[in-house]
């Protein structure tokens, strides 16, 4: 399926419970889209670091808000937002009256990254539309968006 090996076979995708089918198809559709992103861009950006660009864009949050709203360690947190400021993909400034804290924003290239990556997710949701038919994305959509009260 567009280029990556699939992780798992769709003979074993059916003995699986919920939970092992969306981790199977998160990490697929995330291989894929770091694959198309890095087939296109002289720019390597993980995923990890993709995670972090999306608490952030069009936004400036503090450092301590994204640790607090990103499910990776602050370490691991601090080590990406390095790497994505060493790309010129992010702004690390002081907080205003406020001598500890950092804010983070998307500079216009993060920004224009982020924008055109945007455009290769949104590419590889048609082609899932292609295979599973244009409703059911937005049926599954809309599921993955209720407050399953968990």
């Amino acid at each position: 399926m567009i280029g990556v090996n699939r992780l798992i076979s769709n003979s074993e995708l059916q003995n699986l419970d919920l939970i092992d089918l969306l981790s199977e198809r998160h990490s697929l559709v995330r291989k894929i889209s770091e694959k198309a992103w890095n087939n296109q861009s002289e720019i390597y950006i993980s995923n990890s670091e993709w995670y972090i660009m999306a608490r952030i864009y069009k936004k400036q949050p503090s450092i301590s808000y994204v640790t607090k709203n990103v499910e990776i360690s602050r370490q691991a947190i601090h080590k990406f937002i390095k790497n994505l400021s060493d790309k010129g993909l992010v702004e690390v400034k002081n907080v205003e009256n406020n001598k500890k804290e950092k804010c983070i924003r998307l500079t216009a290239l993060g920004e224009e990254c982020y924008e055109k990556n945007g455009a290769l997710k949104a590419q590889l949701e048609e082609k899932i539309a292609e295979k599973i038919g244009a409703e059911q994305v937005h049926i599954l959509k809309d599921l993955l968006k209720l407050d399953w009260d968990i």
